[in-house]
């Protein structure tokens, strides 16, 4: 995959926002739509049958649902990038997108430009969350139990993680900073925050230290 050949499932039950979402990124020239879907089931199926470089989620399908699609598509892709489209960015939705695996959102009538950054910023790695997002996943964090049991889940709890969320824990477990960290990926410092929110929300963890300790315990198994 490059950043110039870009193939997208878009899972959207709207059929004009649908129609209109595909007219404007047809004008992209590198972005392509490979495959469309209204409904959750469709879209899990779809994602089986060919490789994408990124799925455009709307969260509020009917049926199956968007999170649950997100869950389940990210089970079975774990590097696969979700981008979720919604309507909605009240704080009880933030931590549940992402517990489901999401790499962001862009809210439904943001300008097309915005969108396809945030597209291309999500492919690449990085996590496109506002303003009211970051802040809803560093109160998570810093509210959770500073306790911490490595059993037998912590492999799975990997698991979830993105391929650069993986990357930027292992750099952590190297002692790394932020800023450090972010000179090594070439993405910015405020990325790196972002990521290591959402790492730590997926290991169950309240610090960075509860999450280097699992990642020590896998290597030494």
């Amino acid at each position: 995959m490059t950043l110039d050949h870009l193939k997208i499932l878009l899972v959207e039950d709207d059929e004009l926002f649908r129609l209109g979402l595909q007219v404007r990124l047809q004008q992209e020239t590198k972005i392509a739509v490979l495959a469309e879907a209204n409904d959750g089931e469709t879209a899990i199926d779809l994602a089986k049958q060919q490789p994408f470089d990124l799925v455009l989620l709307d969260i509020g399908l009917p049926g199956l649902g968007g999170l649950e699609t997100c869950r389940q598509i990210k089970m079975n892709h774990p590097n696969l990038p979700i981008l979720v489209l919604t309507s909605r960015n009240e704080r009880s939705l933030i931590s549940r997108l992402v517990t489901a695996g999401a790499q962001g959102y862009c809210l439904k009538g943001v300008a097309a430009e915005t969108l396809i950054l945030a597209m291309r910023s999500v492919i690449a790695g990085a996590s496109w969350w506002d303003a009211t997002a970051t802040a809803e996943i560093h109160h998570t964090f810093q509210n959770q139990s500073s306790e911490l049991t490595l059993d037998d889940s912590s492999g799975a709890k990997i698991d979830t993680l993105t391929r650069r969320e993986k990357e930027i824990l292992v750099l952590m477990s190297e002692h790394k900073t932020n800023q450090e960290i972010a000179e090594i990926l070439y993405i910015s410092s405020g990325t790196v925050r972002v990521h290591i929110h959402a790492i730590l929300h997926k290991l169950g963890v309240s610090d960075r230290k509860q999450a280097i300790a699992i990642q020590n315990s896998l290597n030494q198994k």
